[in-house]
């Protein structure tokens, strides 16, 4: 299992609902298309955070990395479904930090792999 951590901010004429809406749509699109595992959206609640937390955190499960490039390879489709369901998400967000996460301890120690 592979977590893609999004952590997100919106514009601020953005209206959440319309934002969960957008993502609900997207995430069931890739999911309808077997390159996502499952997926839960998040808000921040009473503002009860820290500076460097975002309003919303997508995460979104992969089965493996191979999951993951399908998933990426949708996005370079040349379809108008797919760019018109991205757009109505992206088009939403001010600022996104992403990052990817796995179980640890995890049986591959990837962290001790190295190509070079």
């Amino acid at each position: 299992m592979n977590l893609y951590h999004c952590s997100i901010d919106l514009h601020h004429e953005a209206k959440a609902l319309n934002f969960a809406s957008a993502v609900d749509q997207w995430m069931i699109y890739l999911q309808e298309r077997g390159v996502v595992q499952s997926w839960r959206l998040l808000r921040r609640k009473l503002n009860l955070a820290s500076d460097s937390c975002r309003d919303f955190l997508l995460e979104i499960e992969f089965q493996d990395m191979p999951q993951l490039d399908r998933a990426f390879r949708v996005l370079g489709e040349h379809d108008e479904e797919v760019e018109r369901l991205y757009t109505n998400v992206t088009t939403l967000i001010a600022t996104a930090d992403i990052g990817l996460y796995r179980p640890f301890p995890d049986p591959e120690r990837a962290e001790r792999m190295a190509l070079i």
